[in-house]
């Protein structure tokens, strides 16, 4: 499920095979990693894959942090939910999935949280209008 790490800064960051990020958490809410401190997302347009939804996790035990992130293709620009694990991620993933246009698979209430629902379009693309679409 690890595709690769590294450790810099005092601080380990995994990128996750997208299929295991559940089975990923929970494997670090199990070892110590009880708080989900964030979760963002980057828009690495023109690249593929375009998008890599980012998670920051902290053990306030161990006293150390981990970041996972997730390498999405724009295509299928989908993820499984980790509301299960942190319910704290729920307003995260809907203003991932409101501004980036990345699906949470399983999310218990995926809806637009910042834009209006008649909105056109994810503003935080860097393919996006400057001025909207008009």
């Amino acid at each position: 499920a690890i595709l690769d790490a590294k450790y810099a800064h005092a601080e380990l960051s995994l990128t996750i095979a997208r299929e295991s990020i559940i089975v990923a958490c929970r494997t670090l809410q199990t070892a110590g990693y009880t708080f989900l401190a964030d979760v963002t997302c980057v828009d690495w347009y023109p690249n593929q894959p375009r998008f890599q939804v980012v998670y920051h996790l902290l053990s306030q035990a161990l006293k150390q942090r981990v970041r996972l992130s997730v390498l999405v293709e724009e295509g299928d620009a989908s993820i499984d939910s980790i509301t299960p694990v942190w319910p704290a991620a729920n307003f995260y993933e809907r203003e991932i999935f409101d501004l980036f246009g990345v699906r949470f698979g399983g999310h218990p209430n995926l809806r637009r949280l910042l834009m209006p629902e008649e909105f056109q379009g994810n503003p935080l693309r860097k393919d996006f209008p400057v001025e909207g679409y008009r």
